[in-house]
């Protein structure tokens, strides 16, 4: 599951591009529907959809990784050590995820 997806950010950017989520789901192979699932936060995105993203708006691969939840941080600190253990080790499976998916890309390339 992706850790934060800001919906906003990317709302944002395809509008200044005059596009909408039916051309980001186009340029990253995907249905609608699982367009929709990042957006709310059901899934995580891959390596090859956050490059798709990055191509199709024109910003920095960091940047699209950044605002969809990779690399996000808890709006609020956790007061119980043990949870706030649980969501460091959530968001470095993330990032180790990512950068595994990226890695196997350029292998590929």
């Amino acid at each position: 599951m992706s850790l934060f997806f800001d919906a906003d950010w990317f709302d944002a950017r395809l509008r200044e591009r005059e596009l909408d989520r039916g051309a980001m789901a186009m340029a990253a192979g995907l249905e609608r529907a699982d367009l929709h699932l990042l957006f709310t936060n059901e899934r995580a995105p891959t390596s090859a959809e956050l490059r798709a993203f990055a191509t199709l708006l024109d910003v920095d691969l960091v940047e699209v990784s950044l605002r969809a939840g990779i690399a996000a941080r808890d709006a609020e600190p956790v007061e119980d050590p043990a949870a706030r253990l649980d969501s460091i080790e959530a968001r470095l499976d993330a990032i180790d995820s990512w950068l595994n998916e990226l890695e196997a890309g350029r292998k590929r390339a």
